[in-house]
């Protein structure tokens, strides 16, 4: 009894807040879009006492024979294990940092890390579109240097979308990098130093492969969230640029086909649940 009474709150949680929102998007999936408040016929009707189905599921079908939705998931996971890599490739000399550096200055080096989210996302992506349009800083800042001789175009480019994914996410591959190489002993690098190993070496043959597990947690949490990001490729990126958030906000908000956006939500879950389940893994080791 004690045991179901200190299981029952998380339970009802996750049945309330992850279960039933997903039963619902998966309902909506299998409606028929049509006009009205809201613009789809429900899935189940009530024919007197008894349910009838009268869904059809062709939003899902879409998915298959469609081929623009498909390229919208596959730009999706690019730019997502892009910035993933990135985030990596900047957190890793980060993290070695606040991990070296003494106990009492750790605590203010990971203050600065998380600063980014002491103010709000939308104003700090502003500020990167101020910086980066035509008569932005950088473009004011090349022209007075005398290397270019006309604005270059920074602003709406995969460079801008994906220098916005590594401001936003940087955090989040620093931090287990961090646990995970708090967590090595000194000694074993010391030992592959004393033997003759250069710094590089040290780094490559015993500090690379055991912050591995942190490594990976520090990818997936980028790649997670990256990979159905609306807000960055909507202000940062080109035109062109079809990914999944941007394709699923003009499904649901701009052709009102909540059937085919709820498809394209639950495709997205669908796709991101491996990636899920290996940072659970790598969290319980």
């Amino acid at each position: 009894m004690r045991r179901l009474l200190v299981l029952a709150p998380p339970w009802l949680w996750l049945l309330l807040f992850v279960a039933a929102p997903a039963l619902i998007l998966a309902l909506i999936a299998l409606a028929e879009p049509a006009e009205g408040v809201p613009p789809f016929l429900p899935p189940i009707a009530w024919r007197g006492t008894w349910p009838e189905w009268q869904g059809s599921g062709t939003s899902l079908a879409t998915l298959t024979e469609d081929d623009w939705y498909l390229a919208a998931f596959l730009s999706s996971l690019r730019v997502a294990g892009l910035s993933a890599a990135l985030c990596l490739l900047l957190a890793y000399p980060m993290a070695l940092g606040i991990a070296r550096a003494r106990p009492s200055r750790r605590l203010p080096l990971l203050l600065l890390v998380l600063l980014p989210f002491w103010t709000g996302f939308l104003p700090r992506i502003g500020a990167w579109i101020g910086l980066l349009r035509d008569g932005g800083w950088v473009n004011g800042l090349l022209l007075r240097l005398g290397l270019v001789e006309a604005p270059v175009p920074l602003l709406y480019t995969e460079g801008a979308l994906l220098l916005g994914m590594v401001h936003a996410y940087l955090p989040f591959a620093v931090l287990p990098l961090v646990a995970a190489l708090l967590r090595l002993d000194p000694a074993v690098e010391e030992a592959a130093a004393d033997l003759g190993a250069t710094p590089f070496t040290v780094f490559r043959t015993v500090t690379l492969p055991l912050s591995l597990p942190g490594a990976a947690a520090g990818f997936l949490l980028v790649f997670i969230p990256a990979a159905g990001e609306f807000v960055i490729p909507e202000l940062l990126g080109p035109p062109e640029a079809r990914l999944v958030g941007r394709v699923l906000w003009e499904e649901f908000f701009r052709n009102r086909d909540w059937p085919l956006a709820a498809a394209l939500a639950l495709a997205l879950l669908a796709a991101l649940l491996l990636p899920i389940r290996l940072f659970q893994r790598l969290e319980s080791r």
